[in-house]
Order: structure tokens, then C-alpha cells, then sequence
């Protein structure tokens, strides 16, 4: 009969780095200081025992589920864990109904963690609502996607959002350190790490892979000691590629390639890009509001129509679902690579906030104030404005901008048929003031 030792060393063995390398406590949590930190917001909620219901928004593998566990563990509440992938509402009722059942015998303060909360249905998050308002539940969600977008905003009033930001160069190099040092099964093997860079460049800021790719190496060098170098790493990555590339694990790599093959023109690539996260089962919603993104910042007024094409993606998605939504994507992602490009709306708005923030908050000129009251015509609100309506091609010459920089230039019409004529425009009616 096995030892309750040699049984625990056996389910060690078993389990992954990253899952036990996960750590109980804040002082052991690495990165977010921002958040965690000694006498920083988050931390002193956790201190005084208040503790919010939350958001926490940020990229995979950077503490989300292990910060929601800390705090449960830390306030020693009762812990409930559902993913909005296998999940719906009556899981969540059932959690409800267990936490009000408990009552005064442990269920009070309960937290329910849901990974993944930007995957439930506005019916889903709706039924969490009655029970995070009365605080039978806090809630604590975590999410890769903006909650403005991907959160009912009657369940986003009620909770904090805290934004948890990638690891940095040094938090990811800590976390290999501890894993060699402090890891009962690496600690086994003698292992040299002399360099880094493959792992961390492999992980893309992803503690979870990063711990989980140095476990793969370590397994798959032979000899003694073991030493890590960037060429054994790439080695061992590529004989077992199904590490790498299996459920969306290069979710931001895959993207990031997708719009710049759309911004670059390739339909071709487009469309292998959109296969390869439609076959990992990526949100189809998360790819239709990238491209609604894509059609402004790098089409724009080159073919407005991309704007109004990518809008109404998203919403036949939506509707649709998949697996047919994959041809209204397509058919999207296509048109966008197709179209001309311009980026000259997306740097106007760059410039001009760049601006603001050097000059601050300059004042409106007196003749393009509302003026709703007698008092404020008196004082010269909207005097001597000039309706444009009013004069020939329904344009009168004026100031809008402040007096101070009524020079400035922040839009200038890109070099494509549509916004040539744009410039044309500017020109007639402008003269000088757009001779660009």
C-alpha cells in the first residue's frame, strides 16, 4: 500500500508546473503591483475585509484565476469556480441556492469566480444580478475582453473592473527562477538555466505557458545536468508542436497576423488566418470587432463602406452563430483586403489627442458656444457665428479651433480616389488654410 508521501509525489509528478507552482498568497503573487502592491487599492480592500464585487480584465496567464483564489483564501470565504465555457444559468443558480441554503453555516461572503465571463449570454449574466445587488455573492469575473464591450452594463455598474496588465521581462524571468528552486519535482533534476529568451519569447508574457513550456524542455533534455539554452528550447517546442499550437494558444499571435494580413491586402492570408481561429474555436464575435476596428483605423474614408460592411458582420454573426458565421466572416475579411487603405483618420485622432494633452483645455471660441440663455447672449456667446446653411455651397469661412491653435493640421486626406476628392473639397472651400 502506498505511503500518503509516495501518493502525493505520484499526483505532483502528474499535475502541471503551472499548477503547482500557482501561489497561495499575496506575498508569494507575482507582478500587478500595481494592484497588489503594498498599500495599493486592491490590496487594501483585501486588508480591510471589504471586498468588492469585480472584473478583473486582462490577458491570459497573468494571475486572474490565482488573484480571485488568493483573496477567497486570504478573507477565508467560501469559493465557487464556474468557466462561462461549460457553464450557464442553472449552475449559477445552483450556487446561489447552495450559498443562501448555507446561510449563517458558512455560506455569507461567498465568492463566485467565473472565468471567462465575456462568454456569457446577457440572460446568463442577467441571472447573477439579484444575487451580487443583495450580496448573497461576490462576484469576481475575469476576462480577456473589454468589459465595456462583453458586460451587461447593469451587471458592470454593480461590480470594480481592475485591469491587470502583461508580466513583465523580470516577473517571467522570477517565475523561472522559483520554479527551479522551489518545485519538489524539478528540484530533482539538475538543471542550468543559461538562457531565456526562447522561453519567454515562447510564452508571449503567459506565465501558464511560460512554466508549462520550461517543464516541456527540462522533460525532453537528456543528460546531467540539463542545461537550457534558446536553440534546446526551439528544438523541443518543435517536435511537440501540439504544446504550442492547440486551442488557441497563440490567440494574440493568430489575430495580430490576421489584421496585418487584411491591412497588407492578402486575402489569401486572410482567410488561412481566420481558419486557423475558427478552428481553435475562437470567439467568432472577438474576430468581427477586430475587423470592425480594422475597417476605421486602417480603410477609413479610403472606402467608408467597410466601416458599414463590418458593422453589419458583427451583427449577422451575432445573429447567426456558427458554424455558418464563418461565411459572413469570410466574406468580411475578404471585402477588407480587398479595399484601399487609408490610416489618415486613425493618426487625425492620434495628433489632435496629442495635442490636447499639451495645450490642456483650451477655451471653446465665444462665436460657437451655445448660447440657452439671454445672459449668455449678452456676454457674446454665439455671436457673429456664421450658419453655414445660410450661404452658398452651404459653407461660410470661420474659425472652430481655439485661438491659440487655429493653425493646427491634423487630418490630411490620404493618397486614394475617395479621399482625393476629400482634398479637392478642402481645398476649394478652404484654399490655404487645407493646402496640403
Amino acid at each position: 500500500m502506498e505511503t500518503q508521501t509516495a501518493i502525493e509525489s505520484h499526483m505532483n509528478y502528474h499535475t502541471p508546473l503551472a499548477e503547482r507552482m500557482r501561489p497561495k498568497t499575496l506575498r508569494d503573487y507575482i507582478g500587478q503591483k500595481h494592484l497588489v502592491g503594498e498599500g495599493a487599492i486592491l490590496h487594501k480592500a483585501i486588508d480591510s475585509g471589504i471586498l468588492p464585487s469585480m472584473i478583473l480584465w486582462g490577458p491570459p496567464g497573468v494571475g486572474k484565476t490565482t488573484l480571485a483564489q488568493i483573496i477567497a483564501q486570504t478573507l477565508d470565504r467560501p469559493f465557487y469556480a464556474l468557466s462561462a465555457i461549460n457553464s450557464g444559468v442553472k449552475d449559477i443558480r445552483e450556487v446561489i441556492d447552495k450559498v443562501k441554503n448555507q446561510g449563517l453555516f458558512g455560506g455569507n461572503n461567498a465568492i463566485l469566480f467565473i472565468d471567462e465571463i465575456h462568454r456569457f449570454s446577457k440572460s446568463q449574466q442577467d441571472s447573477l444580478l439579484g444575487a451580487v445587488e443583495r450580496g448573497i455573492i461576490t462576484l469576481i469575473g475575469a476576462t480577456t475582453e473589454n468589459p465595456s464591450f462583453e458586460v451587461i452594463s447593469a451587471l458592470l455598474s454593480r461590480c470594480q473592473v481592475y485591469v491587470l496588465k502583461h508580466l513583465e521581462k523580470t516577473d517571467l524571468e522570477q517565475l523561472l527562477n522559483d520554479a527551479l528552486m522551489k518545485d519538489q519535482v524539478l528540484k530533482k533534476e539538475n538543471v542550468q538555466l543559461a538562457e531565456t529568451n526562447a522561453l519567454l519569447q515562447l510564452s508571449g508574457g503567459d506565465a501558464r505557458k511560460l512554466l508549462n513550456a520550461l517543464e516541456l524542455v527540462v522533460h525532453h533534455i537528456e543528460g546531467n545536468p540539463k542545461t537550457i539554452t534558446n536553440s534546446v528550447v526551439m528544438e523541443s517546442v518543435q517536435e511537440n508542436m501540439a504544446f504550442y499550437d492547440k486551442g488557441g494558444e497563440q490567440h494574440y499571435d493568430v489575430i495580430s497576423a490576421f489584421i496585418k494580413s487584411i491591412r497588407g491586402s492578402d486575402p489569401n492570408a486572410a482567410s488561412y488566418w481566420l481558419a486557423r481561429m475558427i478552428e481553435s474555436g475562437e470567439d467568432p464575435k472577438f474576430i468581427a470587432r477586430r475587423m470592425i476596428i480594422l475597417a476605421s483605423e486602417d480603410i477609413g474614408n479610403a472606402n467608408p463602406t467597410a466601416l458599414v460592411m463590418a458593422t453589419t458582420c458583427f451583427d449577422a454573426v451575432a445573429k447567426t452563430g456558427m458554424p455558418e458565421g464563418r461565411i459572413v466572416l469570410a466574406q468580411c475579411a475578404t471585402y477588407l483586403a480587398c479595399s484601399p487603405k487609408s490610416n489618415a483618420s486613425y493618426m487625425a485622432i492620434n495628433l489632435a489627442q496629442k495635442h490636447v494633452k499639451e495645450t490642456g483645455s483650451l477655451p471653446v471660441p465665444l462665436h460657437i458656444r451655445n448660447a440657452p440663455t439671454k445672459l449668455m447672449k449678452e456676454l457674446g456667446y454665439g455671436k457673429n457665428y456664421r450658419y453655414s446653411h445660410n450661404h452658398a455651397n452651404n459653407f461660410a469661412t470661420q474659425e472652430y479651433l481655439p485661438e491659440a491653435i487655429k493653425d493646427s493640421k491634423y487630418y490630411e486626406p490620404g493618397k486614394n480616389k475617395r479621399e482625393e476628392e476629400m482634398r479637392r473639397f478642402l481645398k476649394i472651400r478652404w484654399g490655404d488654410k487645407y493646402d496640403y
